[in-house]
């Protein structure tokens, strides 16, 4: 036997963000290429993995194999696409379709290698070999993949859940997985997500269920606020439009952008008279209405929240109409939820949340008891976490050396982690780093530091206007510093500073720099905090 490395860019000790790579004979192959968001409010639009420990592999990159379609696995491919344009990418025919969806949002130059991936197929990957093994999980076309390499077989599960019913029929290969067990599984690599929660995730068709319930027994508009890409949600909700006699109203692009999709690649089979065109909801009588809406974190600009504050142009909510808030709260996004969730109740609707009704629904993502029935399955040699913090790693791979597997390794972003011999074992460091992305530019790390200061301190511009023989005018105007109105007296205070600053000329440094340091110890003074000063010469001969 050999030996194969492994190192993340990104998915290790976080949620989110994707991305393993895998290298033997001084070749690489990627597994999955995803996004994170940033939540500051700073414009970023995404963020993605820096890919700077791939160049010394460029020659040697022999692709990249996706596991399913949602955003934090595919959402990087076009930004790696950029930097490395002949790699090939195996994809499942949803997530490929997806895939295609967004690079044609980018510009590339050259036209992007896309290779279609189905479950129990056989694809070389340069020196490794790679299967796809169906898997059940919130979005269509899930799969785990079982990857041969020098060091033996090695299970990557992708996200997963252990779906007794799924919607669309596509069970979860338990056999494949066993066999590969029963053959000897070298290291598996596994989601733990949800490794604190108890028990099992339960069933997608539960929720459909409890959807189906609630808009029969609504006397105006339901709306089922969703993650786009659960498409086994959508073709339930599809279901129950008809069975209840409603028309689907898609609120939100992305929505329009997965339903296009998963109809393309006939996961949904909406006949054209089941969805209403969106400008036309409002002609629509209340209890023919079943729209579909994203935006369930709260995002200001999503369908959900802007529904919330009556502030759609294309639809309104109504005192007596039901919202069903079907999904989960995402750390982090708490306050934005809570406060649509507010907006919602002072509307009058009927609002149904996982909160209050469990059955509303279900997280993609394996619970201890699934995860547990995975290592069994797979009886691996090794164990290496995937997919979460530093806690929810440490607890997987504790549940790994309950059920004896003989070596675990808990790794994070960048840590090279060695597979020889059946025994897994740190060995290096790579480097590691996120990319800010704004309308697809990269915010260079300078300028996003300065957008943090810009946000927690503002800014201050002092306007100097310099006349030969005359004492010089000085403006100061602030932008999120002060309260103008009512601490004019800092503004006054501002300007003697920058004026005492300019006729101080037995300091070395230029005026302009001691301007701005007078000016920031003023505020400094003033307000406890130092904005970020901008100071400006005019001289108008």
């Amino acid at each position: 036997m050999g030996k194969v490395s492994l190192f993340a860019l990104g998915g290790l000790g976080e949620v989110g963000m994707n991305c393993l790579a895998i290298e033997q004979r001084g070749e690489v192959m990627l597994v999955d290429c995803g996004v994170t968001f940033d939540h500051r409010g700073l414009g970023v639009d995404v963020v993605h993995p820096d890919f700077s420990a791939l160049e010394a592999y460029r020659d040697r990159l022999a692709g990249l194999f996706v596991t399913h379609g949602h955003e934090d696995h595919i959402g990087a491919i076009p930004y790696f696409f950029e930097r490395f344009p002949t790699a090939p990418v195996w994809a499942p025919p949803h997530a490929l379709a997806l895939v295609k969806r967004r690079l044609e949002e980018h510009d590339l130059d050259t036209p992007p290698t896309l290779r279609e991936a189905t479950v129990r197929g056989l694809y070389r990957v340069g020196s490794f070999w790679v299967e796809p093994i169906r898997v059940t999980h919130s979005i269509a076309d899930a799969t785990a993949l079982a990857i041969k390499t020098d060091a033996g077989t090695v299970i990557h599960t992708g996200d997963f859940k252990f779906d007794p019913t799924p919607p669309d029929g596509e069970a979860f290969d338990i056999d494949r997985i066993d066999e590969l067990g029963e053959e000897g599984v070298a290291l598996l690599m596994s989601d733990s997500t949800n490794i604190d929660a108890a028990g099992e995730t339960g069933s997608e068709r539960g929720v459909g269920d409890s959807l189906h319930r609630i808009t029969a027994k609504a006397e105006g508009a339901v709306v089922v606020a969703m993650f786009a890409s659960n498409v086994h949600r959508l073709r339930m909700v599809g279901e129950i439009a008809r069975h209840t006699k409603r028309k689907i109203v898609l609120l939100g692009r992305s929505v329009e952008t997965h339903a296009n999709v998963a109809r393309d690649t006939h996961y949904i089979d909406w006949p054209s008279d089941l969805v209403h065109p969106t400008e036309r909801a409002k002609e629509l009588p209340r209890n023919q209405v079943l729209a579909i809406a994203s935006g369930t974190q709260g995002e200001w600009r999503g369908a959900l929240s802007r529904l919330s504050r009556g502030d759609h142009p294309l639809f309104d909510l109504r005192e007596g109409d039901t919202v069903v808030l079907s999904s989960r709260t995402i750390p982090g996004n708490d306050l934005n939820v809570f406060a649509t969730i507010a907006h919602l109740i002072r509307r009058g609707v009927n609002l149904r949340t996982w909160i209050t009704d469990r059955a509303v629904h279900v997280s993609g993502h394996a619970h201890r008891q699934e995860q547990k029935r995975m290592i069994e399955l797979a009886r691996p040699k090794a164990f290496v976490p995937l997919h979460g913090t530093l806690h929810h790693l440490t607890r997987h791979a504790e549940l790994a050396r309950e059920l004896n597997v003989p070596s675990t390794c808990v790794a994070e972003n960048g840590d090279v982690v060695t597979l020889e011999d059946g025994v897994v074992q740190k060995t290096g460091k790579v480097h590691v780093g996120r990319v800010h992305r704004a309308f697809g530019r990269a915010i260079p790390p300078a300028q996003l530091r300065e957008r943090v200061i810009l946000a927690g301190e503002g800014v201050v511009a002092v306007t100097v206007v310099a006349r030969a023989g005359r004492a010089p005018d000085v403006l100061v105007a602030t932008r999120g510093a002060i309260d103008e109105a009512s601490e004019s007296r800092v503004l006054d205070e501002a300007k003697r500073a920058a004026i005492a600053a300019i006729a101080d000329e037995s300091r070395p440094e230029p005026r302009e720099e001691r301007v701005r340091l007078a000016v920031r110890h003023v505020f400094r003074e003033a307000i406890g905090f130092k904005p970020i000063t901008l100071v400006t010469f005019v001289d108008p001969s």
